[in-house]
Parts: structure tokens; C-alpha cells; sequence
């Protein structure tokens, strides 16, 4: 990746303003550095990961316990050692509910809420066909995989400018306010994997990326798992791109409908209703 020098200068100011220094700046634009990490992960076939939810099965899987289900949550925030600050303002979200009402603002069928209304619903990063956070990143710390369309964050490039936050219309971000290796209480040691996505710190963005170092190991998301754990089978994961995968079999017999379609960021996850 080449860079001139005012820009350069430009990113360095930044991460002066920020807080982070120009040495912060050298690191993010290393030449090639994150290209060459990723040179040498083991790729899977898919070329377009997305994810299909149901919700009938989510629902009915949270009526079972008095506390509803939170198995796919709580197996990603332990594989990712997401931190708990125990602050709803300034929580770290990788996976989470909200309502149905809240999630799909703007579904014009009154019929399709029935039965759904102020019900939770399961979100996570849309992991989008067209990803505005991409667009406004000013130091690629957040870009589209090529190979198979996965959004991912490279949280040692991220400056913390929130610049993605502000362009993502799904609310999938999180800014990191704090140190986030004090939060949890039992830390992952497998995670982070390797060098393209090193471990977190404060005063950087952070969000879902689909498990990529399960991916790279032919393994399904930690969510997915969970839920197959326990036999909810409500997450199923697939490549879009392969008419015979288990998401197009899905989508081709149930109805399904995806989260603010109309702003054409065309999401890969789909909520069957």
C-alpha cells in the first residue's frame, strides 16, 4: 500500500490529534505489513460468507429459560475476550439483542410483526455487499476481504477517528473506552491468532468479523456453534455465492428480510420471519 507524504502527514496529525502519537501513524502504514500477514492464513472456499437468522427458532429457544438465551453472546464475547464494562453507554458489542421494532424500523407489513412485537432479536455486524464503514476509513483499518467479502477491523491501524461508527447505519461499532485486558475475567489465550489482528487497546473501534480465525481453520462462527450446541439451530452460516449452500436453500424456501434494505448496502445476514 503506498503512501505519499502528505498523506502521510495527514493520517499523522490525526493520530496526533487523537492522542496516539506519529509513531502510531508509522505502525499503521508499515508497508505492506498487513497485506503480507494475511499472505499466509488458510483460506476457505467461500467467497461470500453471510449468515441466515431465525427468528421463530431464536424465540423459541429464549422461551425455554427464565432469562431468555444469550449462548451465541456469551460464546462470542469468550472467544474474542470482549470486555463487560458493565456500562450500557459504553458497552462493547460484537453480538446482541434488540427489539424486533427497534432492528427493522421500517417493514411496511403489520402482519409480519404480529407475534414479534418488542421480542429480542439477535445482531451482529451485516458484513455488507457494499460497507459505507469501508469507504470513510482514512487509514484502511477497517476494509472488505476480497476473497470472500468479510468486513474486518485491523485494530492496530484504527486511529479511533469513529469515522465508521458515524457511516455504519447499523449501529455494529463499538469504541473501545477503556483498558479492554482488565474487563474479562477469563481471557481467551488463543485469541487474538496472529499478527494481521493483533489484540485490542483503548481508544480503538472493534466489531464482529464473522470468526475469521475459525474460518481460516474450515470452522463455523462461535456463535453457530453455540447455538448448535444446544440445538437451537436458529444461526445458520453459508457461502452466497454457491446456489447449493445450506444459506441459498434457505433463502430460496423460507421468506426472509434483512435490516434497511433501501440504503443499498446490501447486508449478508438474513432474519427468516
Amino acid at each position: 500500500m503506498g503512501v505519499d507524504r502528505r498523506e502521510f502527514l495527514k493520517i499523522a496529525g490525526m493520530a496526533a490529534l487523537f492522542g496516539l502519537g506519529g509513531k502510531a501513524a508509522i505502525d499503521i502504514f508499515a508497508p505492506g505489513e498487513l497485506e503480507a500477514s494475511m499472505e499466509g492464513l488458510p483460506l476457505t472456499k467461500g467467497k461470500r460468507w453471510a449468515m441466515v437468522i431465525d427468528i421463530p427458532k431464536c424465540l423459541a429457544q429464549q422461551a425455554k429459560g427464565k432469562d431468555g438465551c444469550k449462548e451465541c453472546i456469551i460464546a462470542c464475547h469468550r472467544a474474542h475476550n470482549v470486555p463487560d464494562w458493565g456500562n450500557p453507554k459504553i458497552a462493547i458489542k460484537w453480538i446482541w439483542q434488540e427489539s424486533f421494532e427497534h432492528s427493522f424500523p421500517y417493514q411496511p407489513n403489520p402482519f409480519i410483526q404480529e407475534g414479534l412485537r418488542n421480542q429480542p432479536v439477535i445482531l451482529l455486524c451485516n458484513h455488507c455487499f457494499n460497507p459505507p464503514c469501508v469507504r470513510v476509513c482514512p487509514t484502511q483499518a477497517t476494509f472488505k476481504r476480497k476473497e470472500d467479502g468479510i468486513v474486518c477491523m485491523d485494530m492496530h491501524r484504527c486511529i479511533g477517528c469513529r469515522f465508521c461508527m458515524a457511516a455504519c447505519p447499523y449501529g455494529s461499532r463499538s469504541f473501545n473506552w477503556g483498558n479492554p485486558r482488565k474487563a474479562p475475567k477469563e481471557l481467551n489465550p488463543d485469541y487474538p491468532t496472529n499478527r494481521a489482528y493483533p489484540e485490542r487497546s483503548k481508544g480503538v473501534v472493534e466489531k464482529c468479523d464473522f470468526c475469521i480465525e475459525l474460518i481460516s481453520k474450515g470452522e463455523l462462527p462461535a456463535c453457530v456453534q453455540a447455538c448448535d450446541k444446544i440445538k437451537a439451530h436458529a444461526l445458520t452460516f453459508g457461502d452466497l455465492a454457491d446456489s447449493e449452500s445450506n444459506v441459498r436453500k434457505l433463502l430460496k424456501q423460507r421468506y426472509t428480510i434483512r435490516r434497511k434494505p433501501e440504503l443499498g448496502t446490501e447486508p449478508n445476514l438474513f432474519y427468516i420471519v
